[in-house]
């Protein structure tokens, strides 16, 4: 007997059902008798099968199920509309990314300026929402308000921005976390799951509080803000402890409480191109990959240096200073990212493991072996109002890397704030051409015929790489010049704020530069030598004037260890 209309319409919606109830995560996989129907192009004839499932697999390739799925999004062909936005809540995980300390100037100026800097270029889903989270009394539209016009469209790109920003900010809700955390949080959770409607539901929690803070904010996170049905992260800020002992307190709570890769401790310094660049700089170009070790290498330079003064961080560096701030994190993670072995591959848990191998194997550090200095004035003579007398505002140091690499190489590091110019590059000086044939040419100072692999991020993004040529016309004048590739003449785009990187990164589940509990560990037994000596004797910086060089103890550091500083 020939099928009617309604009954293969009846059979199919009977399939759909199937399909739709199996797509749903929290439902157990269960044995489960599915139709499926075919028709022929003549729509004359239609033969029923009948099949077994037992493996929810079957689900995640939807091709593996003729005729159910079209061929876009997993989504089946024939169903309505209502059913179609439903299917899509159930069969996609949601994401809710919670700001903890929505109101501070960290959150309003960059963390929430970078998570729509995602959304606007595509890189969030869809069902995605943004929850800020602190103690002032404010509604969701205060909230709308204030972030509002911190938000920007790219300039590469700029349409539908209004619609996008429209859409981001209808997608943000505010919670008033009081002063109770642990009730706060479950109040956080009940309203995720409010905008989770059900389906797998992925969290990321930024921590923008102050230190004392943190803790007992994370503590009540992991008890009542996790999701149950989908993976959890948070986010913390540096200072990741004052000293080794309070950074493996630190670490030691946070992992009573949280697996080591959901903590993703950021640094945002870490998510410049700079960075990125120097993996792909050396394992991808066999010009620079066989050079990458002290038979080629002279020394290594990184250099930091800021021409504005403390007043944007005010008392928080007061109370760490530059070593806690910048060279803990930064620079010994721009070092073991230069230096560390090929990983095995570019997941984030092989890198870090070489970088790790890097960080213990660099020489403690001794008062020899750095200079340490504060800026006096400013231009108008005026201390700054949040320096005690021995917080240092510069940090030069040499480390050794004591491996069979890098034995005997010199990696110069200098740090400071209050120069003459803003700057931030390492610089790889190789060793003199044995028997240069043309040494007679360079000069009395063969120094000055060095060439360099120069990595700049700032002023201006650039690789550049110094060499020695000859100059036009008759004679024999050799001169050094620079092959460069700047960033703004090579790349019409704009260039991502860090945030952006590091976030997206967080969301793709991506921790290579992200700091690791031993990497901590490793770089505080580096660090804290110097830090006692410098408590316990009191040592007082040398003082250099705002806007200069810095100390000049740093000149002769760097030729005690025969080396000259490049950027000068």
């Amino acid at each position: 007997m020939m099928p009617s209309g309604s009954d293969i319409q009846q059979k199919e919606d009977l399939l759909h059902k199937v399909v739709l109830s199996l797509s749903c995560e929290e439902q157990e996989p269960e044995e489960v008798h599915t139709s499926r129907a075919v028709l022929n192009d003549s729509n004359e004839q239609v033969s029923i099968e009948t099949s077994q499932i037992t493996d929810r697999s079957v689900l995640s390739d939807p091709s593996s199920v003729p005729g159910s799925f079209d061929s876009i999004g997993g989504v089946p062909s024939s169903l309505p509309e209502n059913e179609y936005h439903s299917y899509h809540r159930h069969g996609t995980p949601s994401l809710s990314i919670a700001v903890i300390g929505a109101t501070g100037e960290l959150a309003r100026n960059k963390v929430f300026p970078a998570l729509f800097a995602l959304y606007y270029s595509g890189f969030l889903p869809e069902n995605v929402s943004i929850f800020g989270y602190s103690r002032k009394q404010l509604t969701d539209e205060d909230l709308r308000s204030m972030i509002a016009g911190t938000l920007t469209c790219r300039v590469d790109h700029q349409a539908n921005c209004g619609d996008k920003m429209d859409a981001f900010l209808k997608s943000t809700y505010y919670l008033n976390g009081g002063y109770d955390n642990k009730v706060g949080m479950a109040n956080l959770n009940s309203r995720m799951k409010h905008t989770e409607d059900g389906s797998e539901a992925n969290r990321i929690f930024y921590l923008s509080v102050p230190q004392e803070a943190l803790l007992d904010v994370a503590l009540s996170l992991a008890d009542s803000a996790q999701s149950k049905h989908g993976w959890n992260r948070v986010i913390i800020e540096k200072p990741f402890g004052f000293d080794a002992q309070s950074s493996y307190n630190l670490t030691h709570t946070l992992l009573s409480k949280y697996k080591e890769e959901q903590i993703y401790r950021i640094d945002h310094l870490l998510g410049r191109d700079l960075i990125e660049n120097l993996t792909v700089l050396r394992f991808s170009n066999l010009v620079f990959e066989p050079l990458w070790s002290r038979t080629y290498i002279r020394n290594v330079q990184v250099i930091l240096s800021e021409d504005w003064g403390i007043e944007k961080s005010g008392r928080y560096f007061d109370g760490y200073g530059i070593i806690r701030d910048i060279v803990h994190s930064h620079i010994l993670q721009l070092i073991a990212l230069f230096a560390m072995e090929p990983p095995v591959s570019l997941d984030g848990e092989d890198i870090r493991n070489e970088k790790v191998k890097v960080l213990r194997s660099i020489r403690k550090l001794g008062l020899d072996d750095v200079v340490l200095g504060q800026y006096k004035a400013s231009a108008t003579d005026k201390t700054d109002i949040y320096l005690n007398s021995l917080t240092p505002t510069f940090f030069a140091a040499a480390l050794y890397i004591d491996n069979a690499r890098w034995d005997g190489v010199p990696f110069l590091i200098k740090a400071g704030m209050g120069l003459i110019k803003h700057r931030v590059e390492i610089r790889i000086q190789f060793h003199h051409v044995p028997g240069n044939l043309y040494r007679d040419r360079i000069g009395h100072n063969i120094d000055l015929a060095t060439n360099e692999l120069i990595l700049r991020d700032q002023p201006d993004e650039a690789i550049l790489v110094k060499i020695n040529n000859k100059v036009p016309g008759l004679g024999l004048q050799l001169d050094t010049s620079e092959l460069n590739l700047l960033y703004r003449d090579k790349y019409n785009v704009e260039i991502p704020d860090s945030y952006e990187h590091l976030l997206l990164d967080v969301i793709d589940g991506d921790n290579h530069l992200f700091l690791r509990g031993d990497e901590l560990e490793a770089a505080w037994s580096i660090l804290s030598p110097i830090l006692r000596e410098m408590d316990d004797k009191k040592v007082s910086p040398e003082l250099y004037q705002f806007g200069g060089r810095g100390p000049l103890g740093a000149y002769y550091l760097g030729a005690n260890h025969g080396v000259r500083w490049a950027d000068d």
